[in-house]
């Protein structure tokens, strides 16, 4: 059976390039920069997202979206295929995905996959509710119908849209809004381009 590593070889490494009056606290500080442990998950807020770390992102929860209903045998009733399409079942799943990440994490204390399931199986009861209040099926999806209130526009009437293949709808679906993004931060630097030559040709 080999013995875990005690980090002594790392640290007679970085200790050889170390003058010798250091502090302990200052060489264990060292010690543990070198050895690049994964940082805590953080929250996802969509709405925030350049475009190459939400191309990261969909790839991600799209592939543990997979895993998770395949694992569960969930139905369609709880998680669509087309989930990605509507906002709503995007951030529960997100949320649920950040909060799986931080339960399973090494660090965590053993009642944190207990803890997990707990909450999934609130989280499912919403997905069913989002699920019917947006409308979307097994082989075709349709926009949420929104309430439209007074003095606002009308939604325009909306319609099934047959869907034949699930994979190549996500890839044209990520790289729409990829895309999109990327329009939004070329038209910002642009403007700020715009505004600082406006800012040098003013006279002194």
């Amino acid at each position: 059976m080999h013995e875990a590593p005690d980090g002594s070889g790392a640290e007679d490494e970085v200790g050889e390039h170390l003058d010798p009056e250091i502090e302990d606290d200052d060489l264990y500080d060292l010690v543990m920069a070198r050895a690049a442990l994964p940082e805590p998950p953080r929250p996802v807020n969509w709405n925030l997202l350049t475009s190459g770390d939400a191309e990261a992102e969909w790839l991600a929860l799209n592939e543990w979206v997979d895993q998770l209903r395949r694992t569960y045998g969930l139905p369609a009733s709880v998680i669509p295929p087309f989930w990605y399409r509507h906002p709503e079942l995007v951030w529960e799943l997100s949320a649920l995905h950040l909060h799986w990440i931080a339960s399973y994490d090494p660090e965590q204390d053993a009642s944190g996959p207990i803890a997990w399931h707990t909450d999934f199986a609130l989280a499912r009861e919403r997905l069913r509710e989002w699920v019917a209040t947006c409308g979307t099926r097994l082989d075709r999806d349709r926009p949420t119908r929104q309430t439209t209130w007074p003095g606002e526009e009308p939604q325009t009437p909306i319609e099934d849209e047959l869907i034949p293949n699930r994979a190549i709808d996500f890839v044209d679906f990520v790289a729409a809004d990829v895309q999109a993004r990327q329009d939004i931060e070329d038209e910002f630097i642009r403007l700020k381009r715009s505004a600082d030559r406006v800012r040098d040709d003013e006279p002194g």
